[in-house]
């Protein structure tokens, strides 16, 4: 199973373009991520800029709409991810309290939803044979030491 392991840092939603963590959080949230990798569970992972260096692409009547950031309505932003392959949520969960973050961030844990979760007549066949190819493909990476 694959799950994200979100970052959602306070405050985040408000800081200024260009904003990265301190050396010692960096270090620290580094030797987390190579614990992750030994083990062989890490999939891919990213820290993100601030809102104030993104945009939003929202579509009113169905036609797009560009909102650079800040966000004034964001209460919670994300400032990075991780995705892993483990065998269950509580294994994603306990990986998510391993992680060296601070009092004002919390990781949200939620699973991918797989084309196989889906009942088979709402996916076109070749589309189902691609995604048992990427399944088969994710599940030997994640095997690899």
């Amino acid at each position: 199973m694959r799950f994200m392991m979100l970052m959602i840092p306070k405050g985040y939603e408000k800081a200024a373009p260009g904003t990265l963590p301190d050396a010692k959080a960096v270090a620290a949230m580094m030797k987390y991520n190579e614990s992750l990798q030994k083990a062989g569970v890490l999939l891919a992972l990213d820290g993100l800029h601030p809102p104030s260096m993104g945009a939003r692409v929202s579509f009113p009547g169905g036609k797009p709409k560009v909102t650079d950031g800040p966000f004034a309505e964001a209460k919670e932003v994300l400032g990075g991810y991780w995705m892993i392959q483990v065998k269950s949520k509580e294994e994603a969960v306990e990986w998510a309290k391993r992680c060296p973050a601070s009092d004002n961030e919390v990781i949200e844990v939620r699973q991918v939803q797989e084309l196989s979760d889906f009942p088979a007549e709402v996916l076109p066949p070749k589309l189902s044979e691609r995604e048992q190819g990427l399944r088969e493909e994710l599940s030997r990476k994640a095997a690899k030491p």
